[in-house]
């Protein structure tokens, strides 16, 4: 157990009426303890039902256990309280895209995008999904059902997301990805020496990287971070800040100088930049 999530626990244990059980319920997120998660967030909603951060916790938990249709009711009890809750309206642009419901998608994400400025991550989401429509509209697939032209458009923007870094990649040892804030894998791949694909599970262990190191680098006093190079017994790693939210990775194996590896990183951040800004 964390020293956080002890200190919560206790927190909580001697007031049980207390509002921390959010924390908690999060913290228990972060730590992968989805089960011990949605227990604090049940228990929490019984003391308070009506609130919408309880709530807003409950549907996150419910995505990470893979029950995206519980969760899209929790937000909606979410927005029925607070209609302008970024949150809720991300998490549920989120799900939706993920059903593949790109119109109901782009809705909820432009009204987080309303709602809160700051959030690039929505704004990324929705270029995402708004490339996806554009991809679903175009004339070449408008004859075919709508089921097959999503299909379609879904399979072409995986395909440039994959492809996103090949020209600066080359044939040599190496690879990149882009994450947001939350660690889902934007663009790249991430093949092992064995072919096995973990871009994902890259995405899921760098959750909050990015914040983290700000973090780290603010409390040490060394300005705004650029770069962080990481070497280990079989390769080079590094990783650069694109935009405002999201996180670029470059590996390459322990055989290429470090000189390349960064200036395949800043190809890559540069490439990285460039898709998420044009016009969708």
């Amino acid at each position: 157990m964390s020293d956080e999530i002890r200190r919560l626990s206790e927190e909580l244990a001697r007031e049980p009426s207390s509002l921390v059980f959010v924390q908690l319920g999060e913290a228990l997120r972060r730590g992968r303890q989805p089960d011990l998660a949605l227990q604090v967030a049940r228990r929490g909603l019984e003391r308070h039902p009506h609130h919408p951060a309880a709530h807003d916790l409950l549907a996150r938990v419910h995505v990470d256990r893979g029950e995206l249709q519980d969760a899209l009711d929790e937000w909606s009890v979410v927005l029925a309280v607070a209609p302008e809750h970024a949150g809720a309206h991300r998490g549920m642009g989120y799900v939706l895209f993920k059903q593949g419901r790109l119109e109901e998608a782009e809705q909820q994400l432009a009204a987080a995008a309303r709602a809160d400025g700051t959030d690039a991550g929505a704004g990324t989401a929705l270029r995402m999904v708004r490339r996806m429509l554009r991809y679903t509209s175009s004339a070449p697939v408008q004859a075919a059902p709508a089921g097959e032209r999503m299909a379609d458009a879904q399979q072409r923007v995986q395909e440039e997301a994959r492809c996103l870094f090949a020209e600066a990649l080359g044939d040599a040892d190496q690879t990149a990805l882009l994450l947001d804030g939350h660690g889902l894998v934007l663009a790249g791949a991430y093949v092992t020496s064995d072919g096995a694909e973990v871009a994902q599970e890259i995405g899921a262990a760098l959750a909050g990287a990015r914040e983290e190191i700000t973090r780290v680098t603010q409390h040490l006093h060394l300005g705004a971070w650029t770069t962080l190079v990481a070497e280990t017994s079989v390769a080079t790693i590094a990783m650069a800040p694109v935009m405002t939210d999201s996180l670029v990775l470059a590996a390459a194996a322990r055989s290429v100088p470090l000189g390349l590896v960064r200036r395949l990183l800043d190809r890559c951040a540069r490439r990285a930049t460039a898709w998420l800004t044009e016009d969708p």
